[in-house]
């Protein structure tokens, strides 16, 4: 199911993409009307690239233009999309590619190779880690595969690491070939691989042009490395220190951290299975070519010495050969020759000095690379069962040469398989081929290539020949051999216009791609990549494992010259093109919209440039030849069927008739189309969109059409089940009704039943016939009783109880009322606790004694009547550290005559003091207060008793207040008199002084009234307010 979504998914992304073609051009450049056109073909490329559409397809050859930016197409949801569909009804994408390749494998038991080429900038390292990933991704997996996996994919960083470096163009430009085979199980799943390499830029090693950088592992070690690390390899985390990475200067890249890549790395380099000793190794290696590009040499210039100690002191160390110090220093400065059997000492000069100590660099960082490889692919072999492979081939005047002729080999490959697919296909489907003309370009290859008298041959020749040879021999010489070929010009055969811009030192390469000048300089010494015996003898003799894997000593025995590059190359390359020609290919081919690498710029002149020498014109013109477009009947049919009555809405005969009558409603012409054994050959682009265009205008009326017997059938679908619904939903739900109320009568008698039976047995013990009602009873009472609760300590009301929960009952209330009680407490404040003791006090001496104390009670008694304003300050003063505790205004009655006297009664912690204004009359003593005599009436008379010995007092003081029974109480707190409170009825006698003794006497009346009568007595009337 999830496959069937897939490709209809994309398969809906392809016909907009037709229908839209006018904004986003087309998908595959074979349906350009004008194909023979240049400009039509870059214009096309022009609008998808504008619309981030960065493939289109030509054939089967997928292009890809480099968007320098970051797509959301490389996602999981993307790789399934692709996976498992047919390839020309999806959009261009990498995926579609090494999805094709891998169905192509399982299905037909044929090897495949997937091609990738462009120059640098392009895309083509990443185009390959696309398709890795794919396949890791989408291929079947175990632990074992997916360990295979892993390595797979890490082996990408680690190469990248030691074979890339930036250049002008590119900042992560691989500098060598790499040939992958990724190996298949016969359950589809990858279990192994191997890698070959191609042409490693070893002179980047030693030298780099302005603006460019050394290999990235150089700055990696550098940047990334730990400090116990560098200060072990000798390094200082300074790339500017090292005559090897200064030449192109420019140790940073924006766009490049070598920290995290360093990080990258050393964990790839774990994943793929280096030991931390083989790890520790090849890191010494690297530092030991860093340390020979520091070495310096001074002396005369016929014999060359070493000026750079430290730097040769540390080679030794980081390269393991500590016993032969003195052989190193030698070698790096002496040649050695070997004449009759005899040992000579040659010294080198400056010159020849330099050389020797870079051609050690290069060829341990190369011989390295190779070891590097080697060992990837040991981690990568398994037993293999069918293959997938991958080839990316780079660009860089000697590497130039190499990469260009194979670019000739591989454009003379690429044209020959894809005009033997086109001719197998027609042949297949039984339509007549005719004969093709284009360009070969053997005549190309030949002459680089051929023996004797190709460029090859002839560099070859002029490396071993005796003699002064140099490389303007080297041109001499190619001038004299191949100079009247028509592919070949130099300066010296050139016409008057082609010299002003050839140098004496250059020749010229007429390719398939376009005209390429190439100069010598160089050409015999990279040719050579000699390396000085001796210092080959050094290099075996170290105890680092990798150098004794890449320096055999076998070398030293052998007496053959090595082959020359370009031969190692050309071998290299005819292996390549035997192992090409047994897979079935597909081509990938990068293009670099601009120099600069923006995001959004298409320079139409270089694209024009590349466009040419990948051969893209020329490989449309072999595809369109015959048909442009072609198509499998079934396919054809279910997308067009709809156009013609016959064939609409299903076809039920033969898928040719069904076919046939279509082509002949829409009034295809014999020589546009032609009819195949199981496809159908459409021969010009026009033909295909016009029936496109008319798909697009039937698409609104059967949608109408389908719209209206869609809407009416689902309408009436909608209300059947509706209404078969509804019904359902009544007959179930009348049936819960009945069955909840049959339930509810049962549970109803069965109640009424137990209730009956529990009364008649309720004074017998507990029983099963009395339990229930029993039960019920209690739980009836408990209920009420959590209904009916008191609402607070006042309230009294209690349900009364069934007899089998009286006790139980009477606990109950207790613990009821020891709640509200601790419930009431803990809401009280402090204030209002000191407030309650006051009036409980209160309530001990008055309650059922006087007539107004129960007019007291709602009334809160206050901490003072008279505030700081009221009391004179001399009493204050008078005071001095005494608290003032209550303060109160009161009348005293004189003793002689009884005449009222306004007064303060002020109470302090040990005494009574009556004040007038600024005078303290009279200070009372708490242990001097004999008592406190009062009346059971309303009034507010008092008596004070003092002892009548007491000379300081002048006899018991009478006083009268409005708050009675607030000051009364209070006096009784302060001091502590609670109970020497009398309250007298009828009269209270109290001492005058100097033994004479005066009477109040108080009688009841209507309203308040004191004063002295006619008997001497002092008469208090006062109005009963409360009967006792």
């Amino acid at each position: 199911v999830r496959g069937v979504v897939a490709s209809d998914g994309v398969r809906a992304m392809m016909e907009s993409a037709l229908t839209a073609r006018d904004r986003v051009g087309v998908q595959d450049f074979v349906l350009l009307e004008n194909y023979t056109s240049e400009a039509a073909f870059i214009e096309n490329l022009r609008k998808r690239f504008k619309e981030n559409l960065i493939y289109t397809y030509i054939g089967s050859v997928l292009v890809s233009v480099n968007p320098y930016k970051d797509l959301e197409i490389y996602t999981k949801n993307h790789m399934e999309r692709y996976r498992g569909v047919n390839f020309y009804e999806v959009s261009p994408h990498i995926y579609a590619v090494a999805d094709n390749s891998y169905r192509s494998m399982r299905t037909e038991g044929k090897d495949q190779c997937i091609l990738i080429s462009g120059e640098s900038g392009a895309g083509k390292t990443e185009a390959s880690k696309k398709i890795l990933q794919y396949y890791a991704v989408t291929c079947p997996a175990s632990e074992q595969v997916q360990t295979v996996k892993d390595r797979l994919l890490q082996s990408n960083p680690v190469l990248e690491a030691f074979g890339n470096a930036k250049t002008l163009r590119n900042d992560n430009s691989s500098r060598f070939g790499k040939y992958m085979d990724i190996q298949f199980d016969f359950k589809g799943a990858p279990v192994g691989g191997h890698i070959i390499n191609y042409l490693l830029e070893k002179s980047r090693v030693v030298h780099q042009n302005h603006g460019e950088r050394n290999f990235h592992i150089f700055y990696q070690l550098i940047e990334g490395g730990e400090e116990d690390l560098l200060r072990h390899l000798g390094l200082e985390r300074n790339p500017q220190q090292y005559q090897y990475l200064i030449k192109g200067n420019c140790p940073k890249v924006s766009s490049i951290n070598d920290r995290s890549d360093w990080k990258v790395v050393r964990k790839a380099l774990t994943v793929i299975g280096f030991s931390e000793n083989e790890v520790e190794e090849l890191l010494n290696i690297i530092a030991s070519v860093l340390h020979l590009g520091n070495v310096q040499y001074g002396g005369e210039d016929s014999h060359a010495c070493i000026t750079s100690d430290i730097q040769i002191k540390y080679l030794p160390r980081v390269t393991l050969v500590l016993s032969v110090f003195a052989c190193l220093h030698l070698s790096l400065t002496f040649l050695s020759l070997c004449v009759f059997h005899l040992q000579l000492m040659s010294p080198l000069n400056l010159e020849q000095a330099s050389s020797a100590r870079d051609a050690l660099a290069k060829a341990v960082y190369g011989r390295t690379f190779t070891w590097l490889v080697n060992k990837i692919n040991a981690s990568l072999t398994y037993t293999v069962y069918t293959r997938t492979h991958t080839v990316d081939n780079v660009f860089s005047s000697f590497e130039q040469f190499c990469i260009n002729y194979c670019n000739e080999k591989l454009q003379q490959l690429f044209i020959e398989l894809t005009l033997k697919s086109e001719q197998d296909e027609y042949e297949a489907e039984g339509i007549t081929w005719e004969p093709v003309q284009y360009f070969n370009n053997k005549i190309i290859c030949d002459l680089v290539e051929e023996k004797f008298k190709g460029i090859i041959s002839i560099l070859d020749e002029e490396c071993l020949r005796p003699g002064d040879a140099s490389d303007l021999t080297f041109l001499e010489k190619l001038e004299d051999t191949v100079g009247g070929h028509a592919h070949f010009v130099t300066h010296k055969l050139a016409d008057a216009k082609t010299r002003k811009v050839m140098g004496r030192d250059e020749f010229r390469l007429l390719h398939y791609a376009g005209e390429v000048n190439y100069n010598v300089n160089g050409f015999l010494d990279k040719n050579n990549d000699l390396l000085f015996r001796n210092l080959k003898e050094v290099m075996c003799m170290s105890e680092n494992k990798i150098l004794t894997q890449c320096f055999n000593r076998e070398e030293l025995s052998d007496k053959k010259r090595p082959d020359t590059a370009a031969t190692q190359f050309k071998a290299s390359l005819a292996k390549l093109m035997e192992i090409l020609m047994s897979k079935e290919p597909s081509y990938v081919r990068c293009i670099k919209p601009n120099d600069s690498k923006q995001s959004g710029r298409f320079d139409e002149v270089l694209i024009r440039h590349q466009v040419k020498y990948l051969g893209l014109m020329e490989n449309l013109r072999v595809r369109r030849a015959g048909f442009a477009y072609r198509r499998r009947y079934e396919v054809f049919l279910q997308r067009y069927k709809s156009l013609c009555p016959g064939t609409w809405p299903n076809w039920d005969g033969k898928l040719s008739d069904g076919v046939s009558t279509l082509v002949k409603h829409l009034g295809y012409k014999p020589e546009e189309y032609k009819m195949g054994r199981s496809k159908i050959f459409i021969r010009f682009p026009k033909t295909l969109f016009a029936t496109e265009d008319a798909l697009e205008t039937r698409k609104h009326s059967l949608a109408t059409k389908l719209q209206a017997g869609w809407k009416g059938y689902s309408q009436k679908c909608k209300y059947q089940k509706l209404r078969n619904s509804a019904i359902a939903v009544q007959a179930w739900w009348r049936g819960i009704l009945a069955r909840r109320r049959a339930q509810r009568r049962r549970q109803a008698a069965n109640t009424i039943r137990r209730f009956i039976k529990g009364f008649i047995y309720r004074h017998k013990e507990r029983c099963p016939e009395n339990e229930y009602f029993l039960d019920y009873v209690r739980y009836s009472f408990l209920m009420n009783l959590c209904k009916n609760l008191p609402k607070n300590v006042l309230d009294k009301s209690w349900p009364t109880p069934p007899a089998a929960l009286t006790e139980a009952s009477e606990h109950l209330r207790k613990m009821c009322m020891q709640n509200m009680v601790w419930s009431y407490c803990k809401k009280i404040s402090p204030e209002w606790k000191h407030q309650m003791e006051q009036k409980m006090i209160a309530s001990e001496i008055f309650k059922d004694k006087k007539d107004n104390y129960p007019q007291s009670v709602p009334k809160l008694f206050v901490s003072t009547r008279l505030d700081g304003e009221n009391i004179n300050p001399k009493v204050v003063q008078a005071l001095g550290s005494e608290k003032m505790k209550y303060a109160v205004p009161v009348t005293k009655y004189d003793r002689r005559g009884y005449k009222p006297r306004p007064r303060q009664l002020l109470l302090t912690a040990n005494s009574a003091v009556i004040a007038e204004e600024g005078k303290l009359k009279q200070r009372i003593d708490y242990g001097a207060l004999k008592g406190i005599s009062v009346s059971s009436l309303s009034d507010g008379v008092f008596v004070l008793h003092v002892p009548s010995e007491d000379n300081k007092q002048k006899g018991d003081v009478v006083l009268q207040s409005d708050h009675v029974i607030e000051t009364l109480t209070k006096i009784a707190i302060c001091a502590d008199k609670i109970n020497t409170i009398n309250i007298n009825q009828g009269s209270i006698k109290f001492t005058m002084g100097q033994g004479k003794e005066g009477i109040i006497d108080f009688t009841p009346g209507s309203e308040l009234l004191v004063a002295k009568a006619k008997n001497g007595h002092l008469s208090v009337t006062a109005p009963r307010l409360n009967s006792r």
